[in-house]
């Protein structure tokens, strides 16, 4: 049994690959994007209420309802997509299948990132630096306002490094991890819930410092092997793809601490070095001005051909991510038999 759930795996990533995600098919991370932000302002509702008694604590009381939303919607969003795969089941082991591998297969953004990316840089070549900029600003949180070349060339690199992460190869491990127990697809989707989350509310801004920290936290944790395990191997698929693997492995190893979240600098680092670029610095989120630590060297300058370069560097990565990742699994399976 555990064979064919791996194999869901493999015939989910080749979906992705092939097709990504049309805009016309209904995503479930819609639902869950509905959900928090249901939650949340129910959540918000009662911190009020909270509040109002004499000498309640501001910050205690809305990293309570962020905790409380955080279990919620993970919890939920696990037990319907394990409820949706088991009737499934129960109607036809096919069935089981057929929604096992969607579920997985929607989880994965490969083809998605790559094409987003691509986006921009078809734009780019044709030097409409304005069509850049708002394509751009589909990809990030940044603002992307009066962005020069070199600057929108650095968001699609650095947001297509990170989300090698958190939108491709971690995916792949929580999928393979649930296949080995029954439960690939409720368990990949929990982690979409945590990824999401993560994305509504984890901001270090005044209204989700304390309300989105639990949510910012248990993404960290989540992605925590994932990172580093992309860390290791983008250096692999720069070889593959004719780039520098011993600088793209030096630079992960020098910068991957230089970021304030604790997994992103492990990929971009990766990346900057099989580049030879420098990626960071400067960047504004809601009319603030953030300053990032640099990652990387400027061996030469930022240009076009580095987006497509990451783009390259992502699908190689996913490949051998699925390989190396799959085997293992595969390993593990023959061992608890």
């Amino acid at each position: 049994m555990t064979a064919f759930l791996l194999a869901d795996v493999l015939i989910a990533y080749t979906i992705d690959i092939l097709i990504g995600d049309p805009y016309w098919m209904p995503h479930p991370v819609r639902f869950i994007g509905w959900l928090i932000s249901k939650t949340e302002k129910g959540l918000r509702s009662l911190a009020e209420k909270d509040l109002e008694v004499p000498g309640a604590d501001k910050a205690q009381v809305e990293r309570r309802a962020g905790a409380i939303l955080a279990f919620f919607v993970i919890t939920v969003t696990f037990l319907l997509v394990g409820a949706i795969v088991w009737a499934a089941y129960l109607v036809s082991p096919i069935l089981f299948h057929i929604a096992n591998i969607y579920f997985i297969y929607s989880a994965l953004a490969t083809k998605c990132l790559g094409d987003e990316a691509g986006k921009v840089y078809d734009v780019l070549v044709k030097k409409d630096i304005t069509a850049a900029r708002e394509r751009l600003a589909m990809l990030v949180g940044r603002q992307t306002d009066g962005l020069d070349e070199k600057e929108i060339i650095r968001g699609v690199v650095e947001t297509t490094a990170e989300n090698t992460t958190d939108g491709i190869i971690s995916p792949l491990f929580y999928a393979l991890i649930g296949s080995l127990f029954g439960m690939g697809a409720p368990l990949v989707y929990a982690f979409k819930a945590i990824s999401t989350l993560d994305s509504m509310v984890g901001y270090m801004n005044e209204k989700y410092m304390n309300f989105g920290r639990v949510s910012a936290k248990i993404d960290d944790a989540a992605n925590y092997l994932p990172a580093r395990f992309t860390g290791l191997i983008i250096p692999v698929a720069a070889f593959f793809c004719g780039k520098n693997m011993k600088r793209s492995f030096y630079i992960m190893r020098r910068d991957r601490r230089n970021h304030k979240s604790p997994n992103c600098a492990y990929a971009e680092a990766a990346v900057a070095g099989a580049l030879g670029i420098k990626i960071g610095g400067t960047n504004v989120y809601f009319g603030q001005v953030v300053e990032k630590p640099t990652i990387g060297d400027p061996d030469k300058e930022l240009e076009p051909a580095d987006i497509k370069d990451t783009v390259r560097l992502m699908y190689v990565a996913s490949l051998l991510s699925l390989v190396v990742l799959g085997a293992a699994a595969a390993g593990v399976a023959g061992g608890l038999r």
